[in-house]
């Protein structure tokens, strides 16, 4: 059997074994098309059923949150912990508060971390979590209660040397702060490793807040300089306006580059002079308003209802909001309008028929796993301050964010070009990832 054939077999059956969960479906098909020329060359990783293994996550945690609102009305909500994969550290994902939340898409987010966090170079394994909760229109208690609630029966899942939760989409500093005062409350204990994204005050790390979008920057800038040119004077639009397109923005910002456009579910926003990040912090970090107060102080800004954000011109493009935002239709407009270079902020933001328009356009792309690796490897930098008693300024830290991201694009670029794929951050982001994992599988034996 050729090895096509038999990647193909395993396929197969990984959909047929998750049945009804295309976002993890798609995940699985991305890795999948960078390993053939991996398992032409190293038929070996077919042994012991190391890809079978691989796409089974070590355990999945399913369990029923239930919370009482402000009226005394009782709810029931799903909680999720997929622990992927474990060969490299304990597991390391965020937890995702949002209505879209289904078990598909926690193990399509856990599939993703494994190779993400593998790149990172720093010991932690694979995982995600998250619950079908809405936090959009509740009150503060009633968020309160929900995480305690939820903390209650994931406690007994995670610590600091088994799983180690952070943020995600709905989950920010607020949230962890209450699921850490749960945790405390019900261990007896202060291990401040076992959440990132804490505050400062009690645990966290600078740059954390930060990290993912100033990663995707720091990024974007390797790739730039590796075509020979800077960001400086280059338009970029950013999808979102949370904690990663606010800090994407910050830094693409800082690297000489302008950034036109950004959004939120309620529509996008079109600033030619560039985005006002002063204005932006206060609606959507202090306010938690909408993008389109934006227009209501910056005269010369437009707001769109409908539409796409990706119909404005850019050179950059840094979809930052959620998966498959950017479709192919999409991608043939921002080729047409002359983009360079996409970068994806969030986790698999790309569409397969967005991703095959911008190869062909030969448009440098960089997937999610490498792009927005930052905020990841910002949680690991906390765990270790956290295990130490130490807490490092914010320079130190931003420096070692830079330079892990900056390792990150060497591998991407180095991995592609020894496997015959010069240029390709899809491929070499999923073969390094998948090396280095697969030759710590094979290390443990068959577990």
């Amino acid at each position: 059997m050729s090895t096509a054939d038999r990647i193909e077999e395993i396929y197969e059956q990984v959909k047929a074994r998750n049945a009804g969960e295309p976002e993890f479906h798609q995940a699985a098909a991305e890795v999948f098309e960078s390993l053939h020329v991996v398992l032409d060359r190293h038929p070996r990783y077919f042994e012991s059923g190391l890809i079978e293994r691989l796409c089974e996550p070590e355990r999945q945690i399913i369990f029923r949150v239930p919370w009482i609102d402000d009226q005394g009305n009782v709810h029931v909500n799903r909680g999720f912990r997929v622990q992927y994969n474990s060969v490299l550290g304990p597991y390391k994902g965020g937890l995702r508060f949002h209505p879209s939340v289904n078990l598909g898409i926690v193990k399509f987010l856990g599939f993703e971390q494994i190779f993400k966090n593998a790149l990172t170079g720093l010991p932690i394994g694979g995982g995600k979590g998250g619950s079908d909760f809405d936090p959009k229109g509740r009150s503060e208690q009633e968020i309160m209660r929900f995480c305690q609630s939820f903390m209650t029966e994931l406690h007994r899942h995670i610590g600091e040397y088994t799983d180690v939760p952070a943020g995600d989409i709905g989950v920010g500093g607020r949230e962890i702060g209450y699921l850490f005062g749960q945790y405390k409350r019900l261990t007896n204990s202060y291990e401040s490793g076992v959440l990132t994204g804490k505050g400062l005050t009690w645990g966290g790390s600078q740059v954390r807040k930060e990290a993912t979008g100033y990663g995707a920057a720091y990024f974007v800038n390797e790739m730039a300089k590796a075509a020979g040119t800077t960001l400086e004077g280059r338009t970029a639009v950013v999808s979102g306006s949370g904690n990663v397109a606010i800090y994407a923005i910050e830094k693409i910002h800082q690297l000489g580059g302008k950034v036109v456009a950004c959004s939120d579910s309620s529509g996008y926003i079109v600033d030619k002079a560039g985005i006002d990040l002063d204005l932006l912090k206060e609606i959507k970090e202090v306010r938690r308003g909408r993008i389109s107060e934006y227009v209501d102080e910056r005269g010369d800004a437009e707001f769109y209802s409908g539409g796409n954000i990706w119909n404005v011109p850019c050179d950059i493009a840094l979809p930052c909001a959620t998966q498959n935002e950017l479709d192919e239709a999409a991608a043939k407009v921002l080729v047409n309008n002359g983009v360079k270079v996409v970068a994806e902020g969030a986790n698999m933001p790309t569409t397969p028929g967005g991703i095959a328009v911008f190869r062909d356009a030969g448009v440098a792309f960089a997937p999610g796993k490498a792009a927005n690796a930052g905020g990841v490897a910002t949680s690991a930098l906390e765990m270790q301050q956290n295990a130490s008693r130490d807490s490092w300024h914010f320079d130190y830290t931003d420096e070692r964010l830079a330079g892990i991201m900056r390792d990150i694009h060497s591998t991407c670029v180095e991995t592609a070009a020894e496997y015959g794929k010069p240029g390709d951050y899809i491929h070499g982001a999923n073969i390094a990832g998948f090396v280095k994992v697969a030759d710590a599988m094979f290390a443990l034996g068959v577990i």
